[in-house]
């Protein structure tokens, strides 16, 4: 455990160091998020591209500790997809931010970086049904080409599931990310989840649990800027990155999908909630935007940043932790509270709106 302990204290403070850098380059290169009246609630210039330096810090620990990392059933492959993904997010997340590109363009990038992870040949072969036994991802195999005497295959469901799963939590995490500290610090909170998870004596993967800790220390290390008032922003790569490596490492942990859910679970009914409410507005949900989130809601009602935050942050720690001693079934009775929460949440917050009007 004292490896464990000198990682995480060596990247947090790499990842301080990483954003003091990014923020003096994101001034002098104008790469600033100002304020906009009525679509956002910061009032000063902000620097963005804080999500290079979690990047950055994150991938520098990867790499130093690459030995322990390749010592399990990880392989390099599944790094080097994971890698190539998370830079094009960060090449696509500058362009936006740079030049504000259209909802057409932006998909291009989320959708690149899960095809790269694909390609990096991570994969789910099998995941626990709650009533018994197992379900098969990996039975249906497409042949794509044949390199070296090798056969290369599109698994269907498996690399189906991938890719969604990815897009998902990639677009939680950017829908997610308009409160300082919320995204840094829930992945913060569900990376050191997995890590626990995967230190466990019945799940014990300490090569995927020392890359989980890798990432809880980078998202701690950019928190220390990031917390309101906020000194600097993840930026749109930033926030797509965050989601991307949390659902990556649910993956590769075994395809604990669960414990992702659990963490992330309200804020993914928000998301879903969103496209609902605009969908029935007639507008398209991906290109319209407005402030009917569950954290601009509690906003609203006088919480504050600090405080709503708090309140995403217990409910992503202990659902998450609810996953360390609940079976599946167990789980799935705890996805259904979420979904109770959410659900009452939603009828609560239409009935002051009503009572508002």
């Amino acid at each position: 455990m004292n490896y464990y302990l000198i990682i995480f204290i060596a990247i947090f403070f790499l990842s301080i160091a990483c954003v003091i850098l990014v923020k003096y380059l994101a001034v002098k290169t104008d790469m600033v998020d100002r304020p906009v009246l009525g679509r956002k609630i910061h009032k000063n210039a902000i620097p963005l591209l804080g999500g290079m330096a979690v990047f950055l810090a994150f991938f520098s620990g990867l790499w130093f500790a690459k030995d322990r990392l390749l010592s399990g059933s990880l392989e390099p492959g599944h790094f080097i997809g994971f890698f190539f993904g998370a830079l094009i997010l960060m090449v696509g997340g500058f362009l936006d931010d740079k030049y504000d590109l259209k909802p057409g363009q932006q998909i291009i990038f989320p959708v690149l970086a899960a095809l790269a992870v694909i390609a990096g040949g991570v994969g789910i072969e099998k995941v626990t049904n709650p009533f018994g036994g197992l379900l098969l991802l990996n039975a249906l195999k497409i042949p794509v080409f044949t390199f070296g005497g090798i056969t290369y295959y599109f698994i269907l469901i498996s690399d189906l599931f991938v890719f969604l799963w990815l897009m998902g939590m990639m677009y939680t995490t950017k829908i997610l990310d308009g409160l300082d500290g919320l995204v840094a610090g829930v992945t913060a909170i569900g990376s050191f989840i997995i890590f626990l998870f995967t230190m466990t004596t019945k799940y014990y993967q300490p090569d995927v649990g020392l890359a989980a800790l890798i990432l809880s220390a980078a998202c701690l290390g950019f928190l220390v800027f990031n917390w309101h008032p906020a000194k600097i922003f993840l930026g749109e790569g930033g926030s797509l990155f965050l989601g991307y490596a949390l659902g990556t490492l649910a993956i590769i942990s075994g395809g604990k999908i669960a414990i992702a859910l659990l963490v992330l679970g309200i804020p993914i009914m928000d998301v879903a909630w969103a496209i609902i409410r605009r969908t029935r507005a007639g507008k398209n949900p991906f290109k319209f935007s407005d402030r009917e989130h569950l954290h601009h809601r509690l906003l609203d009602l006088g919480f504050g940043q600090r405080k709503t935050v708090l309140i995403y942050y217990f409910l992503s720690a202990a659902f998450g932790l609810s996953a360390l001693f609940l079976q599946s079934r167990g789980k799935i009775l705890a996805l259904g509270a979420l979904v109770l929460i959410m659900i009452s949440l939603v009828v609560l917050f239409n009935f002051l709106g009503k009572r508002h009007l």
